[in-house]
């Protein structure tokens, strides 16, 4: 069991930056591909980013390929997204989200966090 809780989300400009964090309880958090989830209003929650457990190798989403940077600290049983370039269209709750297939195409994660709003105003 993994228990997942996101912070960093909140209201950027376009063209700004911000950090989301996730804090991951429980001790298998290694043992987990991990990544980042959006779901816009009116529209189904779409992958943005994960990273692997074995070598951190990472994917992302067309859309955010170049702006946002998934990692993690094992150590910490923190993930992160350095989102960058922000666009209004970047606007979502994002999700953590753990224990999936580690590619573009994730299918469903076993586990996932309550969500944090990013809002991008033009």
């Amino acid at each position: 069991q993994v228990q997942l809780v996101e912070s960093g989300g909140g209201l950027a400009q376009a063209g700004g930056s911000l950090t989301l964090s996730c804090i991951a309880s429980g001790r298998t958090f290694s043992r987990y591909n991990l990544g980042w989830f959006r779901q816009a209003p009116g529209k189904e929650r779409e992958f943005v980013a994960a990273i692997s457990l074995i070598a951190g190798r990472t994917y992302y989403a067309d859309s955010v390929k170049g702006r946002f940077t998934i990692s993690r600290d094992n150590a910490k049983r923190t993930l992160y997204l350095h989102v960058n370039s922000l666009k209004p269209e970047d606007t979502a709750v994002y999700y953590c989200a753990a224990d999936f297939v580690a590619s573009t195409t994730p299918g469903t994660p076993a586990y996932w966090g309550q969500g944090t709003q990013v809002t991008v105003s033009p």
